[in-house]
């Protein structure tokens, strides 16, 4: 049968005419020289032209990269050879090599030497080191040198393709030829080395449309390959995979099997001639170039055949050769995560077929290779034929003795103890199978799964299934697509339901056999296992994922493509295998995966057993999941991140433990969230601690309002202007009536011209030594514009109503009144009053002024400084008032809450009215006592625990304050 290719185009590239390409090792490009004498570099992942060279104006028929160099090296029709660094594009040599065309270039893998073959049918050997030197020339050859490539498994020996029908072997320390190989009719134009280790072949394509195979040590011809049309232009032997490549000016390229010699595919591609094919060790991307462009396909599948069975005990594939190695000869301290493994690789023999996929069965007995449409069953251990038979696919049953193989698209056969028991053909075809709890079929119209028992259909799912993984117990399933991957949770109980009520059985099977609650995630699954409810998974980003109860957890970021292998519990290891043959690990609790997995099964007691074996790192990675499942007490008794742990007492409304985790961590943040919570929960005392220590004045502010605790207010006034919040401080004293110490504050930071207007509206006695200020400020900078300033007193006729207002500021501070905030909605708004009405009749002012001016000597000596005492503090404008040393932001008030100030108007008789007292220059003294008097009545000593007027506030227990913000309803208030 055909060998199983898969194969998918990488790169497709219109140009002219293309003459060669190679690729980079260790790079995703691919090096095209063309016929206009132009050079590309295709990076052909992306499908993007990096890079482009003119080298001359005629064809470049050769060109190779020299990846330990960074160089391109090209030959053309001009008989130069050029060198550029392909990084920066300079030229880093030229020189004329040939008297005629240049053919082909090969590269020394390990020496400073470059073989070149030329139309003067000659072949030297130039060395690098010694500046470009010619140090020897091949002669021998009839005609035109068309190809030369180095023997990869010995450096010293070359072969050359001419069209003088032979193909010549040298050694590089002989002008020479070793020997010469002839048996083409026509000139042969082009070879290749075979690579693998157990045949010392090359092949060779000529213009008689024949490829030959070729024993270069018995010197005889061992095969012909029939088929092209036209001229063989290129041939390859494939490094990775048992394939014979052959491209022709027929258009098409052909593939044949390196065992058999038989046909396995044509290409085409509609592309014109084919001049050109490359291929890399370590890779199964060949690139062609045609007439018309260039192209790169990608042949079979990159996942080595490599498998592991419950005990560690690895078997895998290299090319036919089978290799065997052992977990157990290792000790623990020699695995480390992500580092490759030192095992001791034991030779079992060689396989009959090329292995494509290679699997143990359950309990590790028996092997399976499957390649080339057919299936082998090997013993484990000594690799004895047991079984074998033609097969596209073959799977293992859930029981070891089962199992099932698809001869083709239409037919599927069961066998037990190798042995068939039934053959059936699934409606719409048989594309694929897939193992697992039921026996999965891909279809043309999707996924159908049937009992391995009868083969009755279970269900049918419209997806284009690319893999399917069952969990040990077949509760869940995950179905993995091109780009997602779903999990199921299947539900045997219907099956049994179904055979007892066959009505419940539709056309496309058990209809809730499987649960509509499916988790889908955007993600691309390379290859995955099971360990309980927990899927481990590699991805197409090359990361190391689990997925449990709809959480993905990232074990690790891979430098590369990896492949799960196997999970052993006993080392809580997970093991992966890259198509390179090696084997890395990674630590994978299980007592984590247990765990996990008792939640999801809502198995608490075993979880709880399950947990004092994780250690304390892991429980916090445990306490998101059980966070996610919605387990939130649980994760705060689990996590061992104090972050985490606060987050979630925040979440839970326990304020007992974020209190004490606050107390422990002392950041602001911290103390932040926690008032917010003590807020919601109507806990002022506690709010009214979290927002002293977390120093947020804006938050005590709205708390001390909230409150109608004018003494707080007052305090607070204090302190925030100690700790230079001049907004907060301002804020504070302005609702307490302190407008004397509002001004001050704008004084000392410098902010004069808002000191101006504001003494003109509320402190117009104060405002002519505001503007003094104001002007030697100004005059510094700007001494005209000072002196445009006006002074309200020396110039009052601009001023108009300003004695009225010294009258007014002296009759609202004497008529000031203290109410219960209660009273808010009842008092007139300031735009609404009119004071000068107010004061019109008002008798006692100048009175009661002259009475204080008498008894002046019995007040407290410390009065309010003078604003205009602050005059020496303008000389350098300060932005903040210099902190006081550290003290409580609100030290604990009385028990009964001072009321707000409020200034009420007072009952006034209409005689009253009619006779206004006119204010004295006596009347600015007696006002600075009048404004001493009440600051000393409004002193705070000490204050106890904050305590509201609940009468007052009469708060309602019901109210849901989960949606109030502190933060954000003191954003215009608490900023500096």
């Amino acid at each position: 049968m055909p060998l199983r290719l898969d194969i998918k185009i990488k790169l497709t590239s219109r140009s002219d005419r293309v003459k060669s390409v190679d690729l980079h090792p260790t790079e995703p490009w691919m090096l095209v020289s063309l016929y206009v004498g132009n050079v590309h570099i295709w990076n052909h992942e992306n499908q993007t032209l990096l890079k482009t060279l003119e080298v001359c104006d005629l064809p470049v028929r050769a060109s190779r990269f020299v990846p330990r160099k960074n160089w391109i090296v090209t030959g053309s029709d001009d008989m130069n050879i050029r060198v550029y660094n392909y990084n920066t594009l300079e030229r880093v040599h030229s020189f004329d090599a040939h008297t005629d065309y240049i053919r082909s270039l090969a590269v020394h893998p390990s020496q400073p030497l470059l073989l070149s073959s030329s139309d003067d049918m000659l072949i030297k050997l130039w060395n690098w080191d010694k500046k470009w030197e010619c140090v020897q020339v091949f002669e021998g050859h009839s005609h035109y040198v068309m190809q030369i490539v180095i023997n990869p498994k010995d450096n010293n020996q070359f072969a050359s393709a001419s069209l003088d029908r032979t193909i010549k072997v040298w050694s590089l320390g002989s002008s020479s030829p070793n020997f010469t190989l002839e048996g083409h009719e026509k000139g042969v134009n082009c070879l290749d080395y075979y690579s693998g280790g157990d045949k010392p072949y090359l092949i060779s394509g000529a213009d008689d449309c024949l490829a030959k195979i070729w024993d270069y040590q018995t010197k005889t011809c061992v095969q012909t390959l029939e088929g092209h049309s036209q001229n063989i232009g290129c041939v390859a032997f494939h490094p990775e995979l048992p394939l014979i490549i052959t491209g022709s000016e027929d258009g098409t390229v052909k593939l044949w099997h390196v065992n058999t010699y038989r046909f396995q595919k044509t290409l085409n591609y509609s592309m014109e001639r084919v001049w050109c094919c490359a291929v890399m060790k370590g890779s199964n991307n060949v690139a062609f170039g045609y007439d018309e462009g260039s192209i790169m396909v990608k042949f079979g599948r990159e996942e080595p055949a490599m498998s592991m069975d419950a005990n560690g005990k690895f078997i895998w594939a290299k090319h036919s050769e089978i290799q065997q190695a052992n977990l157990k000869a290792l000790s623990s301290s020699d695995i480390k995560d992500g580092e490759r493994l030192q095992l001791s690789v034991k030779d079992l023999g060689s396989c009959e077929i090329y292995p494509q996929t290679l699997k143990h069965n359950s309990n590790g007995r028996f092997v399976v290779v499957c390649g080339d449409g057919e299936y082998i069953i090997y013993t484990a251990m000594a690799l004895r034929n047991k079984n074998y038979g033609p097969a596209l696919e073959f799977i293992w049953g859930n029981d070891s003795s089962e199992y099932a193989v698809r001869e083709n698209n239409t037919s599927v056969k069961l066998y037990k103890n190798f042995k068939e028991q039934r053959s059936f053909k699934p409606d719409f075809g048989a594309e694929g199978i897939f193992a697992g709890h039921l026996l999965g079929v891909k279809t043309s119209q999707g996924l159908a799964f049937y009992s391995w028992e009868n083969l009755d259909l279970v269900r049918r799912i419209d997806i284009n299934a690319k893999n399917v993984f069952w969990s040990d117990n077949g509760d869940l399933c995950c179905i993995t697509t091109e780009n997602s991957f779903f999990i199921l949770r299947y539900d045997q109980t219907k099956v049994d339901e179904s055979k007892e009520n066959p009505e419940l059985i539709t056309e496309d099977g058990i209809t809730d056999v499987f649960s509509e609650d499916i988790n889908e995630f955007e993600e691309s699954v390379r290859t995955g296992l099971w360990v309980g409810d927990c899927f481990i998974y590699t991805n197409s980003v090359n990361r190391l994922n689990y997925y449990v109860g709809g959480e993905i957890v990232t074990v690790a970021h891979l430098d590369r493509t990896l492949y799960i292998l196997g999970y052993i519990p006993n080392d809580n290891r997970l093991y992966l295998g890259d198509k390179e043959l090696t084997i890395v690990s990674y630590s994978l609790l299980l007592s984590v995966l247990e765990y996990q997995t008792a939640v999801m099964r809502q198995d608490f007691e075993t979880a709880d057993k399950v947990l004092p074996s994780i250690p304390k790192e892991q429980r916090t990675r445990v306490a998101h999941f059980l966070e996610k499942q919605g387990f939130k007490e649980q994760a705060m008794a689990v996590t061992a991140d104090p972050e985490h742990k606060f987050e979630l007492a925040l979440n839970l409304g326990n304020m007992g433990i974020a209190l004490q985790l606050a107390e422990e961590a002392q950041a602001e943040q911290k103390w932040k969230q926690l008032a917010d919570l003590a807020t919601r929960k109507c806990n002022f005392k506690l709010a009214q601690e979290c927002l002293n220590k977390a120093r947020d004045f804006g938050g005590l502010l709205l708390l001390a309002t909230s409150a109608g605790n004018g003494n707080m207010v007052k305090q607070l006034a204090k302190n925030a202007a100690a700790e230079g919040k001049i907004n907060v401080a301002f804020l504070s004293n302005f609702v307490t009536g302190n407008k004397a110490e509002c001004l001050q504050l704008l004084i000392e930071a410098g902010r004069l011209p808002e000191a101006a207007f504001f003494a003109r509206t509320y402190v117009p006695s104060q405002a002519s030594s505001v503007v003094a200020l104001w002007k030697a400020q100004l005059g510094e900078s700007n001494k005209k514009a000072a002196e445009s300033l006006a002074d309200p007193v020396k110039y009052d006729n601009l001023f108009p109503g300003l004695a009225a207002s010294f009258g007014a500021e002296k009759f609202l501070e004497k008529t000031a009144k203290t109410l219960p905030a209660s009273q808010y909605p009842f008092q007139p708004r300031p735009e609404e009053r009119n004071v000068t009405e107010e004061m019109a009749g008002f008798q006692d002012v100048e009175e009661d002024v002259k009475f204080e001016q008498e008894d002046g000597d019995t007040e407290d000596d410390e009065v309010e400084p003078e604003v205009v005492e602050a005059a020496a503090a303008v000389e350098e404008p300060a932005a903040e008032v210099q902190a006081a040393p550290e003290a409580e932001v609100v030290s604990e008030p009385d028990v009964e809450a001072e009321q707000l100030v409020v200034e009420t108007p007072p009952a006034v008789s209409q005689e009253e009215e009619a006779t206004p007292t006119p204010p004295s220059k006596e009347d600015e003294v007696d006002e600075q006592q009048q404004q001493q008097q009440v600051s000393n009545q409004v002193a705070l000593d000490d204050y106890d625990d904050l305590e509201l007027d609940i009468e007052n506030l009469e708060l309602d227990d019901d109210i849901d304050a989960s949606d109030v913000n502190l933060d954000a309803e003191l954003e215009d208030f608490s900023a500096d």
